[in-house]
């Protein structure tokens, strides 16, 4: 099977964005051995684990769709998915910047620790899993994977359903005082 150029460096595109998350992975475990040593509790354990299996089954789904449906590079909805992965990755780095030794791709809650309110935390509660929604749905678009950009998304949006709250449960009645007149992933948006 002979790889169209588009298609290769989409791949490459998806090779780098695996590098991201690992990345994104060190400076979780790191923070998350600080968080624990600090007296950290974590919550959602098991939904984490089904998570991690969709987080890593995106980017395969990505290019198994390109590559065995021939998946054509459409144009400049290409390049503006792209463009959108990128303001996503922008954000995500933005979010875990702010939120320092505290970010993690684990909820741990350190007791006592005041909720992180600068960066874009000053106008959404969410703006890390605002990142992942838009990944989602860009990244498979990048190269016209829709079938991927649906299912991802979906299944995305369903463990968010359920984390959203479990973290925000978790980090208490301090934060959810701070929060409540922020939306939870989109300016504007519902409060949730």
């Amino acid at each position: 099977m002979t790889v169209p150029d588009s298609a290769a460096l989409y791949l490459v595109l998806l090779a780098l964005l695996g590098c991201e998350r690992g990345a994104e992975l060190v400076v979780s475990r790191r923070n998350a051995r600080r968080a624990f040593a600090a007296g950290g509790v974590e919550t959602g354990r098991r939904a984490y684990a089904i998570m991690v299996g969709v987080h890593a089954l995106f980017p395969l789904a990505c290019a198994a769709e390109v590559l065995l449906v021939s998946r054509p590079f459409p144009g400049a909805a290409g390049f503006a998915a792209l463009a959108v992965a990128l303001g996503a990755q922008a954000l995500r780095w933005w979010a875990v910047a702010t939120l320092g030794e505290r970010w993690s791709t684990r909820v741990i809650v350190v007791p006592g620790a005041a909720p992180v309110t600068g960066g874009p935390y000053r106008f959404l509660r969410h703006p890390n899993y605002l990142a992942v929604v838009l990944e989602m749905a860009a990244v498979p678009m990048i190269h016209g994977a829709w079938l991927t950009a649906l299912v991802f998304s979906a299944l995305n949006a369903a463990l968010l359903a359920h984390r959203i709250p479990a973290e925000e449960r978790a980090l208490g009645r301090a934060y959810a005082e701070v929060f409540s007149e922020r939306r939870r992933l989109v300016p504007g948006g519902p409060r949730g």
